[in-house]
């Protein structure tokens, strides 16, 4: 399904962990994972050493790329490294749409050392630009890296952004014969509480309804035969995380654009917050160029 993985590195432990995951995702898929340093130029890390002009941080990616190839190698994976210069996001973001990566795989925090890049923020920024599926991970204590996915999760909220992704998710859950779970939640909070809003309810949970039967029709025309469905009511992300702990979901996959306002659920913060605070890898599929 993956043929080249993009895996932008840094010195965190945070990255040293997640290599592992990915390299066990790229021993399955039989991948090529091409290992990615990127010096950051929005900070200052230019210095003289007798007379020559040495950039530290793409002398500390050197070292960093190679450490994690040889990681990769023990794991007998195929890989590549590069390092180059700009600002981290929008670099990692054009860097893989370029050469043509298929996924793009990143830890959401970088907590320590130089580089920092890979914190939280430029991680988001990464998920919402990239036309390039991203699978992050937070790397807290209570985050569950387990491979292969054997319960992948696909909330929708019926718009295009949130098939689009379901499509991946149902074709990920196939070729690792995983169950797919459908979820598509009620957001009450977004109905309003005068006399008038129980006609709005009974429209919301009906469009619900249909995005997850929409969702059963294409998992049937993937092969899929182990389907559970979730119709839940609430706030998204919260339903997002019971169902994740409910179900021992290994991984959540969501689009990144969905319908706005008060039409259903998905809208692009609820894929942000759900990249913050799941405690399993989620995958998240932006629009395409």
């Amino acid at each position: 399904m993956y043929e080249n993985i993009l895996f932008p590195v840094d010195e965190s432990e945070d990255s040293r962990e997640i290599l592992r995951h990915v390299g066990e995702l790229a021993n399955w898929a039989d991948a090529t994972v091409h290992l990615l340093f990127v010096a950051d130029t929005t900070r200052d890390s230019v210095t003289v050493v007798e007379n020559t002009v040495v950039d530290a941080l793409v002398e500390e990616g050197e070292d960093i790329v190679e450490d994690a190839g040889k990681t990769l190698s023990a794991r007998g994976v195929e890989y590549e490294t590069d390092v180059v210069q700009g600002n981290p996001a929008p670099t990692i973001v054009e860097y893989a749409e370029r050469y043509g990566h298929d996924l793009i795989v990143m830890a959401t925090h970088g907590r320590t050392g130089l580089s920092r890049y890979l914190h939280g923020s430029v991680s988001e920024k990464v998920v919402r630009l990239a036309s390039v599926p991203v699978l992050t991970a937070r790397m807290q204590p209570d985050e569950q890296l387990v491979f292969p996915y054997e319960n992948v999760l696909i909330p929708t909220d019926g718009s295009a952004g949130a098939l689009r992704a379901a499509k991946h998710g149902l074709a990920l859950a196939e070729s690792l014969n995983a169950t797919a779970h459908v979820l598509s939640v009620v957001d009450d909070a977004s109905l309003g509480f005068d006399i008038r809003s129980a006609f709005p309810e009974q429209a919301h949970e009906q469009a619900a309804t249909e995005a997850i039967e929409e969702l059963v029709t294409e998992a049937e025309s993937f092969g899929l035969s182990e389907i559970v469905e979730h119709l839940e009511h609430g706030d998204p992300v919260d339903a997002i995380l019971d169902c994740i702990d409910a179900n021992d979901i290994h991984v959540v996959v969501l689009g990144t654009t969905g319908r706005r306002r008060t039409e259903r659920i998905l809208l692009g913060s609820v894929a942000e917050k759900t990249v913050r605070s799941a405690p399993v890898p989620v995958l998240t599929v932006g629009e395409p160029e």
